[in-house]
């Protein structure tokens, strides 16, 4: 019996043909380069103190939060005057460069907003420009841009 198993399993064994073939580098990285989804990030931007978030939701709402807070806080003391009321929502594309620079990429905005607050682009860059520093988003360790489409709420009376 023992002489039957043995020399099935040295039959097993030789049966199966190993065969290795070699891999360049560079078929390497164009495959794992195919496979990352580039559309999502490892890590997003932060602040300091949004740097101890540690699941990505809350880094994304933490830093998120702290954008608006500073364009709400910069907005309301403007104390722009206007003839009509407004309640609209604009829209502000948001950059991220890699090297943790903000800078606006467009806003939306309708002609009614602009027709009674001419200079809220203006304003909108003013508040971005006083942003506290910013570490990038990283993808696999490394820093790169990211691109935030964030809603703002304009009411004024």
């Amino acid at each position: 019996m023992r002489k039957v198993l043995l020399f099935v399993f040295t039959l097993i064994l030789t049966s199966c043909n190993f065969e290795t073939k070699k891999i360049s580098s560079e078929e390497v990285l164009e495959q794992e380069s195919r496979s990352l989804n580039w559309k999502e990030v490892d890590e997003y931007p932060a602040f300091e103190k949004c740097q101890e978030e540690t699941g990505l939701a809350a880094a994304k709402n933490c830093f998120e939060r702290q954008v608006a807070t500073t364009i709400y806080t910069f907005l309301a003391g403007q104390q722009p005057v206007v003839t009509e009321s407004i309640n609209d929502t604009l829209f502000i594309y948001l950059e991220i460069t890699k090297e943790g620079k903000p800078q606006i990429d467009s806003v939306k905005v309708d002609s009614t907003v602009t027709k009674q607050l001419p200079e809220i682009e203006q304003w909108l860059r003013q508040s971005i420009d006083s942003l506290p520093k910013i570490y990038p988003a990283s993808k696999r360790g490394i820093p790169v841009s990211t691109v935030f489409k964030m809603p703002v709420v304009v009411k004024a009376e």
